[in-house]
């Protein structure tokens, strides 16, 4: 066999997951689709090039009958057609996806990528708590005796998995010798095992798929979800995709998205925290035009904000999908009432702002907030499912009103780049410990809030930023003495053994990364490298 696990029993119910005919699957699908995967990363590498040298982004010429055309996406199945609510959250542990199940969300966003950490336990478990979420028999008893089971008085939430982005390497199974796809992995498994008992339950396989730059990357998901159809020997169609929108050159290609994935298609989701990420990503060395005021500063009300989600909203219901509102970061503390009150009024006025929008939906980050969000748009939907007849038409963006960083409002201060290296430092010993989302200061951190916090950083040093509260230039000096007394303020608040085994890693890694010479594309890549 061309395809090799390094470990065929790292957590419990592996043996119900690794079987030889999953595997087999896993290898066809490698055999398959990874080449055009690995040109479409060249591919990104190759545009951000182009950026660099001076090249800007807009919307495609070649594909203009597309966005001009009359086409719509596959009517939705009808366990899709209400998703008012989705509580996000990682599959692993079995508690988590327990509580998620039972959150009284309409929709469960089983996270495989941004707020789970890829550890081989982690994924094989995530994939045997999905199995058995599948079957009705997930159940979990903790250290202390507590019983966590499956609610009989009302639906579960309906599991929507996102796997891993096309950048993540599985290293525990290699293939031909390589390293496997994340993506491709966390896919396969879920699908061979599911996609049948999922059809059973009145439901099917359904995904998020994250971090797309292009729609040939998504021309490549409509490949495979084609071919692993046919491979089960399930009706074409059956795989419905939510396709995150978190990138800024995917921005410039919704329509194409959802038309390469029209017979998959169930929908956009404005991923904010990934595109603010992607935005300083994409033209960190582009000039001031494009640096962000403080993470804490930018609010969804900035004109290149609300010109990508009012675009997302318009280009979905024009095309019959859902358009997907985004996360509130913001989470209640039960020891603290006025942090509890203050979270609920955010996340109240998120999603009102989003629901009067013609969003269908958004996330919540915590089950205490169900309820609000639900409230939300119960009073804007009333006794309908969606709102996808609400079409937008008053909506005109162009390429500029996406690409209008230079109005946000807000500061660049020292306030704010302490506050990224304390999170960026924090969130990546909590992601090596195997934990991949985490409550920072009030608010829900995962992957892409760490991305946006070091990115800054690296922004901020190589465009030689003055700092508006201190009047400090952002130099490699400045912030290593700001890193360290931030590394000095966390060890003072977790056991040193903790503090020694992740969080001077997790330092030593962020400093590596920020004030590299080179941009590191992904803080996920290196620290990956770090854990089992």
């Amino acid at each position: 066999m061309a395809i090799d696990v390094s470990d065929m029993s790292p957590a419990p119910g592996a043996e119900k997951i690794l079987t030889p005919d999953a595997l087999a699957f896993i290898e066809e699908l490698h055999h398959r689709f990874r080449p055009t995967r690995d040109n479409l990363l060249a591919a990104r590498a190759d545009r951000r090039n182009r950026i660099a040298a001076g090249e800007s982004l807009d919307f495609l010429p070649e594909t203009a009958s597309i966005r001009e055309g009359a086409w719509k996406v596959a009517e939705a199945p009808a366990a899709l057609t209400d998703r008012r609510v989705e509580m996000t959250g990682p599959a692993s542990p079995a508690k988590m996806a327990i509580n998620a199940l039972n959150s009284g969300a309409k929709v469960w966003l089983a996270d495989l990528e941004d707020a789970h950490t890829p550890t081989w336990h982690n994924v094989v478990d995530a994939e045997y708590n999905l199995y058995r979420a599948a079957r009705g028999d997930l159940s979990f008893t903790s250290p202390e005796g507590k019983e966590y089971t499956l609610r009989t008085d009302m639906p579960l939430a309906v599991p929507v998995v996102r796997p891993r982005g096309w950048h993540l390497p599985e290293k525990h199974v290699t293939v031909d010798g390589e390293p496997a796809v994340g993506a491709l992995v966390d896919f396969g498994l879920h699908f061979f095992h599911n996609a049948r008992q999922l059809l059973d339950n009145g439901q099917g396989p359904y995904y998020y798929l994250p971090k797309m730059e292009s729609h040939l990357e998504a021309r490549l998901w409509n490949d495979i979800f084609t071919f692993s159809e046919e491979y089960v020997g399930i009706p074409q169609g059956t795989i419905r995709a939510t396709v995150l929108i978190e990138t800024i050159p995917a921005a410039f290609e919704m329509d194409e998205i959802l038309y390469e994935l029209r017979d998959h298609a169930s929908g956009l989701n404005a991923g904010r925290w990934d595109y603010l990420f992607s935005m300083i990503k994409v033209f960190r060395d582009s000039g001031k035009d494009f640096l962000l005021p403080d993470r804490a500063d930018v609010a969804m009300t900035a004109p290149f904000m609300r010109a990508y989600t009012e675009l997302l909203v318009s280009t979905c219901h024009r095309r019959g999908a859902f358009a997907m509102g985004g996360m509130a970061a913001f989470i209640p503390n039960r020891r603290e009432p006025e942090v509890t009150a203050k979270a609920f009024e955010k996340v109240t006025a998120d999603k009102t702002r989003e629901a009067n929008d013609g969003f269908d939906g958004s996330w919540v980050a915590h089950p205490d907030m169900v309820q609000t969000c639900r409230e939300v748009f119960d009073s804007v939907l009333g006794d309908k499912p969606n709102q996808v007849d609400k079409l937008r038409d008053d909506v005109s963006v162009t390429a500029k009103d996406l690409l209008d960083v230079s109005t946000a409002e807000g500061a660049i201060t020292e306030a704010g780049l302490r506050s990224n290296l304390y999170v960026a430092v924090a969130y990546t010993a909590v992601w090596l410990s195997g934990n991949g989302a985490v409550a920072i200061h009030n608010l829900m951190e995962d992957a892409a809030t760490a991305e946006i916090s070091r990115s800054q950083v690296w922004q901020q040093v190589h465009n030689g930023i003055v700092l508006e509260d201190t009047g400090a230039t952002v130099t490699p000096e400045l912030v290593e003495r700001l890193l360290a007394e931030e590394t000095e303020r966390l060890r003072s608040e977790v056991p040193e053994e903790q503090f020694t085994r992740f969080y001077a890693p997790a330092s030593q890694l962020i400093a590596d990364i920020s004030l590299a010479d080179d941009y590191v594309d992904f803080l996920t890549l290196p620290a990956y490298e770090l854990i089992d």
